[in-house]
């Protein structure tokens, strides 16, 4: 399949192939839509579709962000100690903004020794009480061993207060669009408000990866010893040579087996989040084949070009009636290998848009389908500027929404 022409998105098909539906502008319902099939070329037999008995899961790939698999990806779970990635998150945040640095000592409290450490019997790093730790090496126990006790210690040391640090994460996961995610605590602890979606941990494991390669290094670390103890990492995907370089796994009654994990092979890296398997067997298991079939089964396409116009978004009273929108980049999509299911895309935004309008706003969104499946979802920008029309043209405007509205009530009468 070649590209769309930025023709089909403005409502002209180019191609008899291609097929296109326009929705009209609703700007009372604050929705506008235009509706694109992208896949003439792939709309052959389905692509043989991989099975999973895990309850809660999705696969998407790093770079393009499509999602190969999912299943059940925006319902709540129980994150167990899968949390320790949006600790973790915090953490590099805090370092990269300079406000703590690795070689800084932090105090291990009694709440950090009694709850998370040796005296609880949970997963911990084993530090003693009333001791300090350096920064990196509570960053290994939190993300090698899962420590319970460095997860409380660097949570004090941030924000006080374990509570203060979960209002931190609350505050952090929205700024990193985890919507369907409440967080509570920061290691991981049975608390019936703490629910995140597996959709939200990929977001989450994507962002850490791609932001603080740097520390991310630290989830692959075989082993980590402290205070003379020395524990090998918990993630079981480092052992089986698919080239799985991190995350978390978690796990507690409330949650069963659950796993955060990425992989990179050929150059391609995978992002996989998994919940509510029976037992550790199977959450390994699952999760190695899930991995490899996503490897075997897609490729890159690029849809669209840097800076190429994907549509045009609709603006009241200014001097252009429309702009062009644009994405950051180039926007690619993965696809199966074998002949699958249509793609069809979308540009969704409030509109109409307001003059003035300035050049390089976030406005819309562009949003890919595979099937039923969403595989893409990344925001778009004004390519230009428009400025405010003459008295004339905002009238004219005026008028046109104002006749749109009488034509949209008369529908719903109907």
């Amino acid at each position: 399949m070649g590209r769309m022409s930025p023709a089909v998105l403005a409502g002209c098909s180019t191609s008899a192939d291609s097929t296109l539906a326009v929705q009209s502008v609703m700007s009372r319902i604050g929705i506008a839509l235009i509706v694109v099939g992208l896949s003439a070329a792939w709309s052959g037999a389905r692509a043989q579709a991989v099975q999973t008995n895990i309850p809660h899961a999705i696969l998407i790939d790093s770079d393009t962000r499509s999602v190969l698999f999912e299943k059940n990806a925006d319902e709540p779970v129980v994150p167990a100690s899968t949390v320790k990635v949006m600790t973790a998150e915090i953490v590099f945040h805090e370092i990269t903004a300079g406000r703590i640095k690795l070689d800084d000592e932090l105090p291990i409290s009694e709440n950090a020794w009694r709850y998370g450490g040796a005296p609880s019997r949970g997963s911990s790093m084993f530090a003693p009480l009333n001791s300090k730790a350096r920064v990196e090496d509570l960053i290994r126990g939190l993300v090698i061993v899962s420590g319970n006790d460095a997860a409380i210690a660097l949570a004090e040391g941030v924000a006080g207060s374990e509570g203060a640090f979960a209002t931190l994460m609350m505050k952090r996961g929205s700024e990193l669009g985890l919507t369907h995610s409440t967080f509570t605590n920061p290691w991981g602890r049975d608390d019936p408000e703490q629910k995140v979606s597996p959709r939200d941990m990929t977001t989450l494991a994507n962002h850490v990866i791609q932001t603080y390669p740097d520390f991310y290094k630290y989830f692959g670390e075989k082993e980590f010893t402290f205070n003379k103890i020395k524990q090998t990492n918990r993630n079981p995907l480092l052992a089986m040579s698919i080239g799985a370089d991190g995350l978390k796994t978690g796990n507690i009654n409330a949650s069963g087996y659950g796993l955060i994990g990425s992989a990179v092979q050929n150059g391609q890296r995978l992002v996989l989040a998994l919940y509510g398997a029976p037992d550790a067997k199977s959450r390994a298991e699952e999760a190695r084949k899930l991995f490899l079939w996503g490897f075997r089964s897609f490729e890159a396409k690029t849809i669209f070009e840097p800076g190429e116009t994907i549509g045009n978004a609709k603006v009241f009273g200014g001097e252009e009636s429309s702009v062009p929108l644009v994405a950051q980049g180039a926007v690619k999509v993965l696809v199966p290998r074998t002949p699958g299911e249509k793609l069809t895309a979308k540009v969704v935004y409030k509109g109409p848009l307001i003059a003035p309008v300035a050049s390089g706003s976030d406005v819309a969104r562009l949003q890919v389908f595979r099937g039923a499946t969403q595989v893409l979802d990344l925001p778009l920008q004004t390519a230009a500027a428009v400025a405010v029309g003459s008295l004339p043209r905002r009238a004219m405007d005026a008028g046109l929404e104002y006749g749109g509205d009488l034509f949209r009530k008369l529908i719903k009468k109907q």
